[in-house]
């Protein structure tokens, strides 16, 4: 109970908490969508179609959970928020005209006359692997504390690559829960290629996390700490044997088994981005600045908190009823 006596101590957890589960929900959720861009290039054209069609009617509610979670750090940690962007400016920059560029794709391919719907095909998959590459870049620069040096910038072009390949994989295991028929057998196929991916970016960034810091290594291997997280990587390692295994039975066996890959991903996700925080914790910049350092006034993280209070229920339930009314198997995608 003396944790909650002093809003200078619960305040900056509740709002670090907030902003994570914002960055994962988005992460799960545009990074499928992400991941359907991506692959692209090895689909035919009413492929395409029905690849737009099985996200068309969430990815914008997908980006609202960026938006927010750069609006709880530019609020609750505006430190934070300028030491951050201050040093991912240009990755940031290229992450904004990617979206913007799949964003303006997405409504002009449908749009379009036939002999430009190429051209807006090709813009929604840069956009795509731009928005995907630069957040994969940003998040080796941050493990490795915001530093540019030819070490740091090339673990960065290693998780910028591995993160891609999790959205691919991710995104293949959406269409294969979305989709049926040859593009669900596909799916299949592209999962299959990008597990090896995503099994790589985890290890990549649980090897280098402690490399790079002292301080997480004595939090990783130290007892009883070591004890604790030692069913971390044992579940890890047990859904990606359930994936593959749940793979293989696909398509064959489609119905029953089409969504376990995208259900057990995003569990997986979610157990990387756990160990991340707990890793990282109480720090917001690695290792310069904790949340307690970077937090607003607790009078203003307050007023901040009760309108949070309004404003995320709304997000959650605008998510919510969308994958609720567009449930089930994609169709054609209209805008008439």
């Amino acid at each position: 109970m003396a944790l909650f006596d002093d809003p200078a101590v619960w305040l900056p957890i509740v709002f670090a908490l907030l902003m994570g589960l914002s960055i994962l929900i988005y992460v799960v959720l545009d990074g499928f969508d992400l991941g359907v861009g991506v692959l692209f290039p090895f689909a035919d054209a009413d492929e395409r179609d029905r690849m737009v069609a099985s996200i068309g009617p969430f990815w914008d509610a997908n980006e609202t959970w960026l938006v927010l979670a750069i609006g709880l750090l530019l609020v609750a940690f505006p430190a934070a928020h300028g030491t951050i962007l201050t040093a991912l400016y240009l990755p940031v920059a290229l992450l904004l005209i990617g979206l913007i560029l799949r964003g303006v794709a997405f409504e002009f391919r449908a749009k379009a006359p036939a002999s430009h719907k190429p051209l807006w095909n090709v813009a929604f998959f840069v956009g795509s692997l731009m928005a995907s590459l630069t957040q994969g870049f940003m998040l080796g620069l941050y493990i490795m504390g915001l530093e540019y040096t030819a070490e740091t910038i090339a673990f960065a072009l290693l998780t910028s690559v591995c993160l891609t390949a999790g959205y691919a994989f991710i995104g293949a295991c959406w269409l294969i829960l979305k989709t049926e028929g040859r593009l669900q057998a596909r799916a299949v196929v592209w999962a299959k290629r990008g597990l090896a991916g995503v099994v790589a970016g985890i290890a990549a960034v649980s090897l280098a996390s402690p490399l790079v810091s002292p301080r997480i290594f004595d939090k990783w291997f130290s007892v009883p700490e070591v004890l604790l997280l030692a069913p971390l990587p044992l579940v890890s390692a047990g859904l990606v044997v359930l994936l593959f295994v749940s793979l293989r039975h696909l398509p064959d066996d489609g119905e029953r088994w089409s969504w376990i890959p995208f259900v057990t991903a995003t569990v997986l996700f979610a157990l990387a981005f756990a160990g991340l925080a707990y890793s990282f914790y109480p720090y917001v910049v690695p290792e310069r600045m904790t949340i307690y350092e970077a937090a607003s006034a607790p009078e203003s993280l307050f007023i901040i908190f009760v309108g949070t209070c309004f404003v995320l229920p709304a997000i959650i339930g605008y998510t919510v009823l969308s994958y609720t009314v567009f449930r089930g198997k994609a169709r054609e995608l209209r805008y008439d």
